[in-house]
């Protein structure tokens, strides 16, 4: 079998993005497992590379995906100019050429030239200086692939999260909830933990969007609404959901070690305690994309950028992570092409 091609971003070159990359592809056999690809720049690399000074990663730089060098890390120069980096600060230079990065990978990935996409952290308000248009990765990618929805989740070795609204201030979170919304983001998790987690029966967790769900109305009727009827019609599409549950209580009491996955109503629902669980070690990875997406699960880190204190872990984990799936995915639709290619009869035995 061929080593797929993993295109990654270089992100924010004022922030830890290029410092983790640089971390997580200097083992010495990286290359027997995927083909790296970097967008960005070869001088931003190097740059980065000697604040890392005990980095022994070796790249070439190559104009296109037509270059490519099988047992080495791949940089694609995604600009010419002379870069001003401003460690720890955000830019709207910094902003430019993050963007010209990631239109450059999604350009190839809409092509076919790279298997998988790892997308290294962006700065919200330097894209915004720059013209990005989007609140963050996820919203830009829906749009770039023409996907009708997505779901923004969060991966680790403990607990999966789904987001039903990603980057929505507080006040605004209920105006974008309805129970068409939460069946859509029901059904694409379902889809992506079958055909890319490998899960044949998976079952989701759904949390309510009030203190104690609500509490039979007491406390507010957005669970009685549209977040219960939403899981009912769920269940009659063949989505094993459950809830809504309390999500203090559902965390507090471990109960997010029966499903497969959870579909929180709003970001921090989801997001704080995934991170108490799994902070480092996490991965962020777009449901519903034509094309495997992760990130690690950190921001830029301008407090500690340029002081070679970066953690790779959870770069490492996004590269690995994209690699699996990507191979579980394209088992998962060559099985359903050619019926001789399903569960062999052991595995069955085991799952029985």
């Amino acid at each position: 079998m061929s080593k797929i091609k993993i295109g990654i971003t270089i992100g924010d070159m004022n922030g830890i993005g290029p410092e983790v990359i640089i971390k997580a592809l200097s083992h010495i056999k990286i290359t027997d497992h995927f083909i790296p690809i970097v967008y960005g720049s070869s001088k931003v690399l190097a740059y980065h590379k000697n604040i890392v000074n005990d980095s022994n990663l070796a790249f070439v730089s190559i104009k296109n995906t037509d270059n490519i060098s099988y047992n080495k890390v791949n940089v694609i120069n995604c600009w010419e100019d002379s870069t001003n980096i401003t460690l720890g600060k955000a830019s709207e230079e910094g902003g430019k050429y993050a963007f010209m990065a990631l239109k450059r990978a999604v350009e190839d990935a809409k092509a076919g030239k790279i298997d998988a996409l790892v997308t290294a952290p962006i700065n919200k308000h330097a894209m915004k200086l720059a013209g990005f248009e989007h609140v963050g990765h996820t919203e830009y990618l829906t749009e770039a692939f023409n996907a009708p929805e997505t779901v923004m989740t969060m991966v680790s070795d403990s607990v999966v999260v789904g987001l039903a609204t990603n980057h929505v201030p507080v006040r605004r979170i209920h105006e974008k909830l309805n129970k068409d919304k939460i069946i859509r983001k029901l059904k694409i998790l379902t889809k992506s933990l079958k055909q890319d987690f490998a899960h044949e029966k998976p079952t989701i967790a759904v949390l309510g969007l009030n203190p104690h769900a609500g509490d039979d109305g007491v406390i507010g009727k957005d669970e009685d609404e549209y977040i219960k009827p939403a899981i009912i019609e769920a269940k009659n599409n063949n989505v094993l959901a459950a809830g809504p549950f309390s999500a203090d209580g559902f965390f507090g009491s471990g109960d997010f070690r029966k499903v497969k996955a959870i579909l929180a109503m709003y970001h921090d629902q989801g997001l704080i305690p995934f991170k108490l669980l799994s902070f480092g070690n996490g991965v962020n990875f777009t449901a519903g994309l034509p094309i495997i997406r992760t990130s690690p699960d950190h921001g830029t880190g301008y407090d500690i950028a340029g002081m070679n204190r970066a953690n790779p872990d959870s770069m490492r984990k996004a590269l690995f992570l994209a690699k699996d799936l990507f191979l579980n995915r394209r088992e998962y639709l060559e099985s359903n092409k050619d019926p001789i290619k399903k569960t062999p009869k052991h595995q069955e035995e085991i799952q029985e």
